[in-house]
């Protein structure tokens, strides 16, 4: 028998989940404005913009990591990337396996409730 494009999917901690999500990331030059949109194709409705490249990457993890807890506290599934999913423990809601101190502060934020400026 076979195996022939079949790939076994693996489940990952969430960093090594959003550098997968990045390899697929888009970048375009704003067509209006002086910016840089950044999307991830495989998280649907996932995108920022930055004023360079770097911010907007920067602002893309963010918006990855909030689009992966919003879909987590919806009870949705996340999509399989590159054959990696989700490691998930079956914790309490708050933080549903995730040390917060390994969080982005905006990300720490938004799943604790205490938003932090900078």
């Amino acid at each position: 028998m076979s195996h022939m494009g079949t790939r076994a999917q693996h489940q990952v901690a969430l960093r090594e989940y959003v550098a997968e999500v990045l390899k697929h990331a888009i970048y375009e030059k704003g067509e209006v404005l002086n910016v840089v949109v950044a999307e991830a194709p495989d998280l649907p409705g996932c995108f920022t913009q930055g004023s360079s490249f770097e911010e907007a990457r920067e602002n893309l993890i963010d918006a990855v990591e909030v689009w992966i807890m919003s879909a987590l506290q919806c009870g949705e599934d996340l999509p399989v990337v590159n054959e990696c999913r989700l490691a998930i423990s079956e914790i309490p809601y708050r933080t549903r396996g995730v040390r917060l101190s390994k969080l982005s502060p905006l990300l720490r934020g938004i799943v604790t409730g205490r938003r932090t400026s900078g």
